[in-house]
């Protein structure tokens, strides 16, 4: 299945029915009057993130989406049928914006089973009926029906995820989401291997927390260079980021400045995010060359590190233990999730 986070769509909720313009028939009754019904409620649009999508795929190929409008009333004081309401589903984690320069957030469906009603129908004309008065006896209007609302919207997939993996490209993302989840992550001898996020489910300690990785990033990200930033929105929603940096690099301490640069340079707070930092690729280093980048890793951060090689399964339980340790409680997994909520914009 092809990844897409981003897509534009048209939506169109449906105009209400016209009232109708009726008057009885019956035997018997010399002055009938007026009996024309109100005309149905156009159906709404709504938007619901339900679980088991992760892309927003199909919305490249249906683009439009457009509700039926309400029915006609009719004689005998009969309403007319209310168009049903179209219901979009998007994956959980999708925001809607507008369709402006600014790109205005107007609904952020982060919970499954999350519900809003984003475009109303329109409500139904009145009958000649309900036009009936004292000095109007035999009224002939009615009600055409409210018009509908429609607008472009974008939708903006932002993955939901506990932890977020960072670092350059070959720092051996990849491999390491592979070594600890049920992710096949693509992993190959050249950079940027990654072109779109991946998500695991990492089972440690009797506990599960989801894990995103992301393409890599170089200098200049922030400005567009390589695959640029956009994929960093995928993890401003982590509790905590894990910060890989390759042994192999030619210095360490400038690698592990890069990305902080660029994460920085992307705001959204996510330089402030906790982090975990580990060295990765030991598994050709001797104890004393581990050690000698460790300590140079730990004077440019001033965080501890955690040596690690995650194509040779070295050194991955301590730091699964750190992970786990910044990670809200409330947001790791023990019994599965929870039950839907049902939601609507105030």
């Amino acid at each position: 299945m092809h990844f897409l986070d981003q897509a534009k769509i048209f939506i169109r909720s449906g105009a209400g029915g016209p009232g109708a313009v009726s008057f009885r028939r019956e035997k018997f009754i010399e002055y009938g009057g007026p009996d024309g019904g109100e005309g149905g409620k156009g159906g709404d649009i709504v938007f619901e993130a339900v679980p088991g999508l992760n892309t927003l795929i199909d919305f490249r190929y249906t683009q439009h989406f457009r509700a039926p409008r309400g029915k006609g009333g009719a004689g005998s004081n009969m309403t007319g049928a209310g168009g049903k309401d179209l219901v979009i589903k998007v994956p959980v984690g999708t925001q809607i914006l507008a369709d402006d320069e600014e790109r205005t957030l107007l609904a952020d469906l982060i919970e499954e089973g999350q519900r809003i009603v984003f475009l109303k129908g329109g409500d139904g004309g009145r009958g000649n009926a309900s036009y009936k008065s004292s000095t109007n006896r035999a009224p002939r209007q009615h009600g055409t029906g409210w018009p509908s609302e429609e607008m472009y919207v974008w939708l903006r997939l932002k993955l939901l995820a506990d932890v977020g993996l960072v670092g350059l490209p070959n720092a051996g993302k990849s491999t390491f989401i592979n070594a600890v989840t049920n992710a096949q992550a693509k992993v190959g001898a050249y950079a940027f291997t990654t072109l779109r996020p991946q998500l695991g489910v990492v089972s440690h300690r009797g506990r599960e927390f989801v894990v995103a990785d992301i393409p890599g990033l170089i200098e200049g990200a922030a400005e567009g260079a390589g695959i640029g930033d956009r994929f960093l929105g995928h993890i401003e929603r982590c509790q905590v980021l894990l910060h890989l940096v390759d042994a192999n690099d030619e210095d360490v301490a400038t690698s592990y400045r890069i990305v902080r640069d660029e994460l920085d340079a992307y705001g959204e707070g996510l330089a402030g995010k906790p982090a975990v930092l580990a060295l990765n690729k030991i598994d050709m280093l001797d104890d004393e060359l581990i050690a000698a980048l460790s300590a140079e890793l730990e004077a440019a951060s001033g965080k501890k590190v955690y040596p690690l090689s995650a194509a040779g399964e070295i050194g991955l339980e301590p730091v699964l233990d750190a992970l786990l340790e910044r990670i809200s409680a409330e947001h790791v997994e023990d019994d599965g999730p929870g039950e839907p909520i049902e939601w609507s914009p105030i």
